[in-house]
Order: C-alpha cells, then sequence, then structure tokens
C-alpha cells in the first residue's frame, strides 16, 4: 500500500454475504494443550532478516510493514486472514452476524481466552478497544491513527461524520458493534493489524492514547513499548545496539501454541546482506529478495516462496496539469503505445502479469471479460493524430531510492515504457525524485503529468482498489475532478461500496471495472507482480501471504 493516503481504504471479501452469519469455526483449535513445541530434531529459535526496525508495537498507532510483522506475531483482532489467502476467518469472534440493513453486526466471542496480564477477553474488552480506538487526541487524527481514519472515516470529535458508531456488550461474549450505513468494508476492515485487541487493563495503565508532537515526528506513551495482547508469541525484548526484536512464546495461548520458542527478527537494512546472511546460516529468512536473485537463491538449496499477486503497477495521469490528456483518444494512445508484455517478460518477477484492470484476479469485483489493451504502435500514431496531439510533450516521473513488490527496479521499467512512447512520436520529459524524499509528495500535489506508482491490497476489495483511486473526487491523484465522467465514476463506486447483497455488489463492481477501462481510462494500469520472501532449505511451515501478512507459529527449523 501507498502510506498516504487521502481516500477510503474500504474491505470486503467474496465469501462472506453481508445478511449472513459467518459460522465458520477457526483452523487454530480452542485450547492450550494442542501444543506442539517441535521436537529435539528442531531449533528452539527462528530468525528472520528485517529490513527495518519497528518504531513502536503498538500497531494501532503503525503505519509500515516491518512493525506489523511483528506485531501480528503478538496481536490478534476479532476476524483474522485465512493463511495463504485474503480471505477472512474467525479469530477472537468465532462467528458473527449483520442485521438486515447491514448497520449493526453481533459478534459471539472465543470463551476462555485472556490477555497476557490474565485480564479476560470479553465483549466489554471488544468495546473498551473500539472506543479507545475511537477517542483519540488531535496529534493521533493528524498522523499515526490513519488506519482508523481510512476506515471509520472520523474519531469521536466529528462523530457524526464517522462510520463507527458505537459498540455495546449484549451478554459476556457477544459483542455488538453499530456503523451508520451498510459497506463492503464490515467486518473485513477488522483484521487490519491495527484493529487488534489490547489489554483495557494494560492500556488504561499505560495511558495508552498519550500520542504527542515532537518535532518532524510523533511521541508515544511508555506502553507501545511493551503491549499486552493475546497472540501465540509475547514481546521479549527490543536490543536497539544489537538490532534485533525477541518474542518469546506465549504459554498460556488459547489456541495451538507456537512451535519454536523464540522469534528473533534481525533488523538488517541491506538486501544484499540479508542474502549474505541468509547462505551464513546466520538468518533463516528474510522478505522480499531481489527477483534477480530468485534462481541463485534456488540453486544454493534455498526455499523462494512466491506469494499470490495481489497488487498493480499503474501510470497515472494528471488532465489537470496537461490538458491534453482529457482527450479519451489520447489517454488510448498512450496504452497501444506500450508494449505490456515485453515488460513484463524482461522487467518483473516470474509469474508476473500484463493488468486488464486496476486490481489483480484475485479481488472480488475483478471483471474476467476484459482483455488487455494490445501493443499498437500505429493505432497509437492514429489516435494521437486524430485528437491532434502528433508530437505532445509528456512529463513523466518515476521514484527512486526504493524497490516495491510491484516495481522491484523503476528505472529500467521507467526506461522501457519511455522508449515506447517515445517511438510513437511523444516527447517525454524524464522527472526523477527519491520515494520518501519528494515523489509521493509531489504527486499527492498533482506535480506530475504522468508517473509511476503501485498498490499493494489491503483485503480482498474491489473498492480497496479502484475505491482507493477513484472514489473521493475532491482528492485524487487522477485528479478525476477535472473531467467530464470523474462525478458519475465517484457516484457508481459509492453506490456499489453500499450494496449489501454479495452477488449484486461484485457484478456492480465488475461492470464499474468495465466503465473505467473502456470509457475513462483515467490512468493505465500496467501488471501484476507476485513478491515473494525466502526462507532456508531448514524452515518448515511458513506459508506465503498475498497481504505479506505472514505468520510464524506454525514454523518449525530443523538442526
Amino acid at each position: 500500500m501507498k502510506l498516504t493516503r487521502k481516500t477510503t481504504a474500504v474491505v470486503s471479501v467474496a465469501t462472506l454475504a453481508l445478511t449472513l452469519s459467518a459460522c465458520a469455526q477457526s483452523d487454530r483449535g480452542t485450547s492450550a494443550d494442542k501444543s506442539s513445541a517441535g521436537g529435539s530434531d528442531t531449533k528452539d529459535t527462528i530468525t528472520f532478516g528485517a529490513a527495518g526496525a519497528p518504531e513502536l508495537f503498538d500497531p494501532f498507532y503503525a503505519t509500515d510493514g516491518e512493525t506489523f510483522r511483528v506485531t501480528r506475531q503478538m496481536m490478534e483482532g476479532l476476524v483474522g486472514i485465512k493463511p495463504g489467502t485474503a480471505e477472512i476467518q474467525p479469530e477472537l469472534a468465532t462467528s458473527w452476524e449483520a442485521s438486515a440493513d447491514g448497520k449493526e453486526w453481533t459478534f459471539k466471542l472465543r470463551d476462555g481466552v485472556k490477555f497476557w496480564d490474565g485480564t479476560p477477553f470479553n465483549a466489554e474488552a471488544v468495546c473498551y478497544n473500539m472506543e479507545r480506538m475511537f477517542d483519540q487526541n488531535e496529534v493521533a487524527q493528524g498522523g499515526p491513527a490513519g488506519y482508523w481514519a481510512d476506515v471509520m472515516g472520523a474519531f469521536k470529535s466529528d462523530a457524526k461524520d464517522a462510520l463507527y458508531q458505537g459498540c455495546s456488550a449484549k451478554d459476556d461474549m457477544t459483542a455488538v458493534i453499530k456503523i451508520s450505513r451498510p459497506t463492503s468494508k464490515f467486518p473485513t476492515a477488522l483484521s487490519l493489524d491495527s484493529f487488534s485487541m489490547q489489554s483495557p487493563k494494560a492500556l488504561k495503565a499505560g495511558d495508552a492514547n498519550n500520542v504527542t508532537k515532537q518535532g518532524e515526528g510523533f511521541g508515544y506513551p511508555a506502553y507501545s513499548k511493551n503491549p499486552v495482547a493475546t497472540g501465540p508469541y509475547k514481546l521479549e525484548k527490543y536490543d536497539e545496539a544489537n538490532k534485533t526484536v525477541t518474542l518469546v512464546r506465549n504459554e498460556d495461548y488459547w489456541g495451538e501454541k507456537a512451535k519454536t520458542k523464540k522469534l528473533v527478527f534481525k533488523i538488517i537494512p541491506d538486501e544484499s546482506t540479508r542474502r549474505q546472511e541468509l547462505e551464513a546460516g546466520s538468518i533463516d529468512g528474510y522478505d522480499l529478495p531481489n527477483p534477480a536473485d530468485w534462481k541463485g537463491l534456488k540453486d544454493s538449496g534455498n526455499n523462494v516462496l512466491v506469494r499470490p499477486a495481489f497488487n498493480i503497477l499503474y501510470m497515472g495521469l494528471n488532465p489537470a496539469k496537461n490538458p491534453k490528456l482529457k482527450d479519451l483518444k489520447v489517454r488510448q494512445a498512450l496504452y497501444y503505445a506500450l508494449n505490456r508484455d515485453q515488460l513484463v517478460k524482461t522487467q518483473l518477477p516470474e509469474g508476473a502479469t500484463v493488468a486488464t484492470q486496476f486490481m489483480p484476479d484475485t479481488v472480488s469485483g475483478y471483471n474476467k471479460s476484459l482483455k488487455p489493451y494490445a501493443y499498437d504502435p500505429e493505432k497509437a500514431k492514429a489516435l494521437l493524430k486524430e485528437a491532434g496531439a502528433e508530437g505532445m510533450t509528456l512529463q513523466f516521473a518515476y521514484p527512486s531510492e526504493v524497490s516495491r513488490p510491484y516495481m522491484p527496479n523503476p528505472q529500467k521499467i521507467y526506461e522501457a515504457l519511455r522508449s515506447d512512447l517515445e517511438k510513437v512520436g511523444i516527447k517525454v520529459t524524464p522527472v526523477t525524485k527519491p520515494w520518501n524524499g519528494g515523489y509521493l509528495d509531489t504527486v499527492d500535489n498533482g506535480g506530475f503529468d504522468a508517473w509511476l506508482l503501485g498498490w499493494t491490497g489491503d483485503y480482498d476489495s474491489a473498492d480497496n482498489f479502484i475505491g482507493t483511486f477513484f472514489a473521493n473526487l475532491k482528492e485524487n491523484d487522477f485528479h478525476t475532478s477535472a473531467t467530464s465522467y470523474g462525478a458519475q465514476l465517484s457516484k457508481d463506486l459509492e453506490a456499489a461500496d453500499a450494496i449489501v447483497d454479495e452477488g449484486q455488489r461484485n457484478a456492480a463492481y465488475e461492470k464499474v471495472n468495465q466503465q473505467i477501462m473502456e470509457e475513462d481510462l483515467p490512468g493505465l494500469a500496467i501488471s501484476h507482480s507476485p513478491p515473494a520472501l525466502v526462507v532456508s532449505k531448514k524452515v518448515q511451515g511458513l506459508v506465503p501471504s498475498p497481504l505479506t501478512a505472514e505468520t510464524f507459529s506454525s514454523v518449525t527449523v530443523s538442526k
């Protein structure tokens, strides 16, 4: 995902109708006596190479993947994610049911669960957590509480504008959450790491909401370094000097205990160094190996675990800055000019595919009937001539100092696309800026004619992709407010999100996807790339997640 998000990230799941109860039971089991601590032939510690350090351990205020990689081993939500998929499954709630109007959700809770400090997990704890998230100070609202803002729209200070409208305990093991309108984001949004359940006693004692402004950043209470949750691992220590985070098995866990006693995240910012340490045996795995290294890693006996593609690389277009882009024929010409088949084969990892729309085929609402725009430079030239745009100038930007799952080498991808555009007579003006040194801000502020960017989905949700891009007419990077179609597209997306029936909702999104690609074309969907992680041949039980949300409680490492 792109961390600076202006639009609400909404979530849905293909397997859940809003009007039906999800009664499936968790695969984890229900009792702590199902422990499998690993045998004598396995190590008592897993060591994983992390690319960066976590800033804190309270996931509600986190925004980065390295923090979530750690906290998801310790924290649990009402709903979780089925390993290897983007589908939700029971976690601390065993089932849930919506009212007929989709605005009241009843959660049946798992009995016998306790937080690490002995506090019982019950409906009162659920509501305490929801109200704690809702009631944030101005500093948190304007910064680290971004996931709540994305999903819920507003905080307690602006309660009338919020999706969340309250929580009540129907009985000790039944919590009821009310929302202001039916939406595809419920209940899947509750599987976000940020919405994990934490001990009310510890939150209160640690003054957990006391976020302050400190220079350009934020200050957090001591609780954020020592949280209390329900998960299979607990935080033992964060050794900043030695750059390691150590988790220890929760021996009182409600479900199947972690198979390995300790889990260590060793912080190694340099990717080549992570590879060296894997080959030396000092770590057992790391994330996002360079696609160019996949074959070498496999040849060395390691296992490269390829995740299902759950992302999109696109070429954004800004008609507000370059008026020629308001003409559909010009936008179509740019698309026909791009040799995306060659790009996928030469610049992207094995398993990458050409995109037909702004979301991968694993997302509910994907339109299977859409075909990719063909590579047709002659048609591109003809369309430019019809539009009176022959020889047009296009400022085209790409980021530096970054590698993303959907864009492993931005410069090489840019150079390939730039060459295609120049072959049909377009005069390309190149621009580049560091990813966190002005690039994202310039995109948000409308500073480029065209640019490369992408998105990794939060959940199985059409609206988390196309809603994030185009639903907010006044504020979106594609500046659809400057077009003739933008207002209608925004209305259509809002209407699809509010459909309660799952089948009807997916059909509506399929229609919107067709509209986007055949009638509007606000940008150019390029490709989908499957990211990977790599582990040594001694590692067993790690399931790659399309959401890059792997858990380690099922993992063993042989000696």
